[in-house]
């Protein structure tokens, strides 16, 4: 028996935006995101300095803002934000890359990355691996420190966080660790498929009513997906990687009232059974979205602190 649902994110829900998939456009989405930020944006958690630069993406330059905390050698953390692949953005997101900064202790570069439907899968992961690839490349500029290199993410950011993992072992880039915040895992079916979705119960427990639905999720991967079939491939449903041997360790969190919850899980099972260190948090009583909600929720914040905790514990040993 999981602890019910906490009554503070109970009352917080029904302000939250991106629910009616009906109505929604990609414009409409990123407005109310960046609406429901800047409702946030008073006090912004103390940083050092926050510096806007451009990293190497698959087809030209990306936007990117570091975030320090400290001076001298520390981990570099490649933060990549969510919103359904669609809606969000470095200022959508800026208060969760900054928490993570403080409470992982390194330099974090919050990456934007193309976005559908403007443009389509593959274009974001391909994105997320070369802004990688150049920040490892050049990670003197950073934390400086090649060993101590992590990537993270939350729900779509998550998702990116994941395949960039498995393609920079592919590629012989070393990390020291993963941080997965309620990702999506497995995309094929675009949420749509009553065969696919049972394999994942969350899926029909908190199919609605908890923030983000399982129609939301349709909505996301119809936009992301121009190909259905794109759902097998592992650079969006990282669950179906021919191997998950050799992976960075990982910190998966998901939710208890969210449709994405089971696949995170599943995940985490994955990695385990790979071999892979994983610590896992199931996020009791919380919805999707909870890393944005700790300045309301103690339940949402003591969850978060828990998994950067066990991430940073990740990037300082290194590799």
């Amino acid at each position: 028996m999981t602890a019910p649902l906490d009554p503070i994110i109970a009352g917080i829900i029904p302000l939250l935006p991106l629910r009616d998939p009906e109505i929604m456009t990609p414009q409409s989405a990123r407005e109310a995101l960046r609406a429901l930020a800047a409702s946030r944006a008073q006090v912004p958690p103390p940083v050092s300095t926050v510096e806007e630069i451009s990293v190497k993406g698959a087809a030209g330059p990306l936007a990117a803002r570091v975030y320090r905390v400290s001076p001298g050698k520390v981990p570099t953390v490649v933060f990549f934000h969510g919103g359904g692949w669609v809606a969000g953005d470095l200022d959508t997101h800026d208060r969760q890359a900054r928490w993570l900064a403080i409470e992982s202790g390194s330099v974090v570069i919050s990456v934007e990355y193309r976005r559908p439907p403007e443009t389509r899968f593959p274009g974001a992961f391909e994105d997320a691996f070369a802004a990688v690839r150049d920040i490892v490349g050049r990670v003197s500029e950073f934390g400086g420190d090649v060993g101590r290199v992590g990537v993270a993410g939350d729900s779509a950011g998550g998702n990116l966080a994941a395949g960039v993992a498995i393609a920079c072992r592919d590629a012989g880039i070393r990390l020291a660790g993963q941080l997965l915040v309620y990702p999506v895992i497995d995309a094929f079916g675009n949420y749509a498929d009553a065969k696919e979705d049972a394999r994942y119960p969350s899926r029909a427990e908190n199919a609605e009513g908890y923030f983000l639905t399982r129609a939301v999720m349709q909505w996301f991967c119809g936009h992301y997906l121009a190909d259905p079939g794109d759902g097998a491939d592992w650079r969006v449903s990282p669950l179906r990687a021919n191997s998950h041997a050799g992976l960075a360790p990982a910190i998966v969190a998901t939710a208890w009232f969210d449709p994405l919850r089971d696949e995170g899980a599943a995940y985490a099972a994955a990695l385990k059974e790979a071999g892979v260190p994983i610590k896992y948090h199931h996020g009791a009583g919380l919805i999707h979205g909870y890393f944005g909600l700790g300045e309301a929720s103690e339940t949402a914040r003591a969850e978060a602190q828990r998994a950067r905790a066990d991430f940073r514990a990740l990037l300082e040993r290194g590799v």
